[in-house]
């Protein structure tokens, strides 16, 4: 039928256009952050791109529910600008008739959109988490590039390194430079080693010297020595529960009974079923007043959208502390939120309005 596909090449249309937006907007702000935490030494240098395709991973299911609103949304508003709605409602077409074409336009992006969310979101969580574990564990010593000065993970050292060993383990020619108050430490060593001892981690130092500059008096102080340690800190710690949570298969959430798994249960099939009902409130919701601004309508998706999502990770949190069950958690929010836009929709179809009016005013 001639309606039902030209809105959904509209919509089409809409979808795609946002959603490029909106990928543009957040890969420049993730791009950002992964070489500030790189050029920090949080992060290898090497390991940006695949933190940065992981992340994106992580951010689209929540992009791909924005940009399906926005594009119902944005096209019920045109329909409305240009009065083609009123046309097509005189012509016999309730606002019912419209949950077609739109779910024929939303299930596959639905479809993709649960792919993303209970498989490849959880497999991207937990490779990120293998590369920045694997980062932690290397020493200090093995993330600075020989020729290159690197601050320690501590921010109050500053290595430097002629050159590493073929496994990485040891470092050649190695300058450190530490500040603890108003002492100011120069090491020079032929090599450095960083060693684990009771949860801390030393830095084994041979064949080298160490001058002190006390920065208040200006005196100075120089040793030798053919071995010495210096402390760099905690070893790296555990991931969170809620983290691993996150980075579980849907599978195993489903049959685990920890509080923190469920609630992840709990958020990642909300996620689907919320982008279900932000296509009927845009339909529910699109105005009749055609003199209304053009950007009221965008301004209106934006605000719902935080509301919604906010409202689902308040819901999250409840279950993860189990102040509420998971199957009321679910139902609660998203299934009061369906019925609530189906009568609304049936509300405004006029069905309701219709058979409470006397039976002459209906004549």
């Amino acid at each position: 039928m001639l309606f039902d596909s030209s809105l959904r090449r509209e919509a089409w249309r809409g979808f795609v256009g946002t959603l490029v937006v909106l990928l543009t907007v957040v890969l420049t702000m993730i791009l950002i952050r992964m070489l500030g935490l790189a050029a920090k030494g949080s992060v290898a240098v090497a390991d940006v791109s695949l933190l940065l395709g992981y992340s994106l991973f992580n951010q689209t299911p929540v992009l791909i529910s924005l940009a399906l609103f926005a594009a119902a949304v944005g096209m019920l508003a045109r329909l409305q600008r240009d009065s083609e709605l009123v046309v097509w409602q005189a012509s016999g077409v309730k606002l019912s008739r419209l949950i077609k074409p739109l779910w024929q336009m939303a299930w596959p992006i639905l479809a993709v959109l649960a792919l993303l969310v209970l498989v490849v979101r959880p497999w991207s969580q937990n490779q990120a988490q293998q590369i920045k574990e694997r980062f932690e564990q290397r020493s200090d010593i093995a993330r600075v590039a020989p020729g290159q000065f690197q601050t320690s993970a501590d921010g109050r050292k500053v290595f430097f390194i002629d050159s590493h060993s073929d496994a990485e383990t040891v470092g050649r020619q190695v300058f450190i430079v530490t500040t603890i108050g108003q002492v100011e430490s120069v090491i020079t060593a032929e090599e450095g080693r960083v060693i684990t001892r009771d949860g801390l981690r030393h830095l084994v130092l041979r064949r080298g010297e160490r001058v002190e500059t006390h920065l208040d008096t200006g005196m100075k102080s120089r040793a030798k020595f053919d071995q010495a340690e210096v402390l760099l800190g905690d070893a790296p710690g555990a991931i969170t529960s809620t983290d691993k949570a996150r980075n579980k298969p849907t599978l195993d959430l489903v049959t685990s009974t920890n509080r923190t798994d469920r609630a992840e249960l709990v958020w990642r099939l909300g996620t689907v079923w919320a982008a279900m009902n932000l296509v009927l409130i845009a339909l529910v919701s699109s105005s009749d007043q055609v003199r209304r601004a053009n950007s009221w309508s965008m301004v209106w998706a934006l605000l719902v959208f935080i509301v919604y999502y906010n409202l689902q990770s308040l819901v999250q949190s409840w279950v993860a502390s189990g102040r509420m069950r998971e199957g009321v958690g679910l139902f609660a929010v998203h299934g009061a939120v369906t019925l609530g836009a189906l009568a609304w929709l049936y509300w405004r179809d006029g069905t309701w309005r219709g058979r409470w009016q006397p039976r002459g005013a209906r004549a």
